[in-house]
């Protein structure tokens, strides 16, 4: 059967079996990759991936199940199932699906895989590493041609469907000279083209440099409060972490969030714009329609420091009474170019970071952070200087934001984010 059919006869026999609303969704995804061990070409497989998803309510009670089979007695099966789970849940009356609007279909192609391209470009990127970084050794790389076909419908008559293909090349390297050896560094990124070397997307030759110059590293002399230049690799320190832990569901609907009642209210730097840009055109492959059944629509969530929306789905937003946001693509993530050049900025840095990587755990709920700096170099006198080892930083997530001395004009993307470089003040740097 077909997508659709599949998802309509799933929706039909839930309704059939009782169920007052219901949403199913069926994915197939194809991938063919290669591997790469230790500089060295390791693996060739192409992997399927199919799934149906499907919801049911019944008196307020909520169902869910998934499959990876798609014939018939599955599909029974697990309609079953679903019923069963609802019957047998808490009544919740924030469970629905959503409102019908304009149904549409997506078509995200690129013309299919070119495998002798994408080998090309992936043994090229192999031989760029030894012939320009010959202390870098690559721990692991996939290189990724992806396809998928998925459709989305729901008993309020709202149907959706994509057609999506791109590639991907993840690396994970470190260097190595003799004894020495530095911590690993990695780098992903979604293409629609092969037009270009692997090794100029994102930030792959700034980490691989610097990797190189991580051979030679030292800890930071004592403990002072200083600034911090978070780079565009270091996507998950700030951006994700404000949205997971005080814009989604589960710390809006648990009331632990600081910003529960701060929509339109100053959160941060006048300087910060964010937003969620699936939509983006330095966005490949992004959402097209949630996966609660709303066309998804780039958005700001902070815009000139105020905060502009939450993180919540529609069950989230019924839940608290608040707006649901407009796509739950949170980790497609912009961040506005600010007007200071890079060179400027770290020329305004008396003594502080340039941080790459952060290894830490999520802050409480008054946004309290500590963790280790990694990959990252210390700046004194407005000149980045020596790479650093075990670093620790401590700092308020919610405090920091508030303070962004600057916001560079260069940003990087990887076609999952696009980001410039953000200086913050007010962490504390610890050493021996």
């Amino acid at each position: 059967m077909k997508n659709t059919d599949i998802a309509e006869y799933a929706l039909e026999s839930l309704m059939k079996a009782g169920a007052e609303k219901a949403s199913c969704s069926v994915s197939r995804g194809r991938k063919d990759e290669f591997n790469v061990e230790a500089n060295e070409f390791s693996l060739l497989r192409t992997v399927f991936d199919d799934a149906l998803a499907m919801k049911a309510i019944k008196n307020c009670r909520k169902g869910v199940a998934v499959v990876n089979k798609l014939d018939r007695e599955s599909i029974d099966q697990a309609v079953a199932d679903c019923i069963t789970l609802a019957d047998a849940a808490e009544p919740d009356e924030a469970e629905d699906v959503a409102e019908k609007g304009e149904n549409k279909e997506f078509d995200q192609r690129i013309g299919g895989p070119d495998m002798d391209s994408l080998f090309t470009r992936s043994k090229e990127f192999i031989e760029q590493i030894r012939d320009e970084y010959p202390k870098i050794v690559i721990e692991g790389m996939t290189s990724e041609f992806n396809s998928a076909q998925s459709v989305y419908v729901n008993s309020k008559g709202v149907r959706f469907g994509s057609e999506v293909e791109y590639y991907q090349s993840g690396s994970m390297f470190s260097a190595k000279e003799g004894e020495k050896s530095t911590s690993f560094n990695g780098c992903t990124a979604v293409l629609d083209s092969l037009a270009a070397p692997v090794i100029d997307s994102g930030m792959l030759r700034t980490l691989l440099e610097e990797s190189v110059k991580s051979l030679e590293s030292r800890m930071v002399e004592g403990k002072f409060i200083g600034k911090v230049i978070v780079t565009p690799a270091c996507e998950d320190m700030i951006w994700q972490t404000l949205i997971q832990c005080f814009l989604a569901d589960r710390p809006m609907v648990e009331g632990t969030s600081l910003w529960k009642d701060a929509l339109g209210t100053v959160v941060a730097d006048p300087k910060l714009t964010m937003r969620a840009a699936p939509c983006s055109p330095g966005i490949i492959a992004g959402e097209r329609f949630t996966g609660d059944g709303y066309e998804s629509r780039d958005a700001d969530i902070i815009s000139g420091g105020v905060l502009k929306s939450f993180a919540l789905t529609l069950y989230g937003a019924n839940k608290t009474g608040k707006p649901r946001a407009q796509n739950t693509a949170f980790g497609n993530i912009e961040v506005a170019a600010g007007d200071t050049p890079l060179r400027e900025i770290i020329k305004g840095v008396d003594r502080g970071i340039l941080l790459n990587r952060f290894s830490g755990a999520s802050p409480g709920p008054g946004g309290e952070i500590s963790g280790v700096a990694k990959n990252s170099f210390l700046i004194e006198n407005g000149t980045v200087t020596d790479a650093l080892t075990e670093t620790m930083l401590s700092f308020n997530i919610l405090d920091i934001i508030k303070n962004i001395p600057a916001i560079s004009s260069e940003r990087s993307s990887n076609g999952i984010t696009t980001l410039p470089w953000c200086c913050f003040d007010g962490v504390t740097i610890s050493g021996k």
